[in-house]
């Protein structure tokens, strides 16, 4: 099972499962322009699109992800959140959180349109539709969920078994399939 197979959603907006996301050039939560490749490196990464701290769902599925930031940390794996959030009130609700990963600020909705994750239902904040991509070094998109409807996110072991067969698929040195246990003795 691939990380694609275990998320269902082929495209979200102008995102596809398969194809390289375009390498953002965005401030972070401390006003430092930041481009997605430098934050991606070498690693695995989990590209969180989301409203705004105002959003219950988005605060309930950010502190999922504060639970697993530790396994990620050592797992070589890295977070990165995206929102029309300014800098400062990233960096409030980050610290808020307790999340040590990067948050990209869209203020002035450079990639909302271009990506077409444009929420249609908020007219008034016009944010980013919840959308959650799994990214390769290369940046290209090797999971992808939709989470318009809460429901719709990975959960904590959907996002375990992505990044375990991500890592595998990316061909770590330090990687060692998981064998099976000795039966009997």
């Amino acid at each position: 099972m691939t990380a694609a197979a275990a998320t269902g959603e082929e495209q979200v907006g102008r995102l596809r499962l398969g194809e390289r996301i375009p390498d953002l050039c965005l401030p972070d939560h401390s006003g430092n322009r930041r481009l997605l490749s430098e934050l991606v490196g070498p690693d695995p990464t989990l590209l969180v699109f989301y409203r705004g701290w105002w959003c219950p769902k988005e605060q309930q599925f950010l502190r999922r992800l504060v639970e697993l930031q530790d396994d990620a940390e050592v797992a070589y794996a890295r977070f990165v959140c995206v929102s029309v959030d300014p800098s400062e009130t990233q960096a409030a609700f980050r610290a808020g959180l307790g999340a040590r990963w990067i948050f990209l600020s869209d203020s002035e909705r450079r990639y909302l349109d271009a990506l077409k994750l444009r929420e249609g239902t908020d007219t008034l904040n016009h944010p980013y539709a919840p959308t959650v991509a799994l990214i390769d070094p290369e940046l290209t998109i090797r999971g992808l969920w939709n989470g318009y409807w809460y429901w719709g996110r990975p959960s904590t072991a959907e996002l375990w078994q992505s990044f375990r067969h991500l890592s595998e698929a990316l061909h770590r040195a330090e990687w060692v399939p998981p064998r099976e246990p000795v039966q009997g003795g």
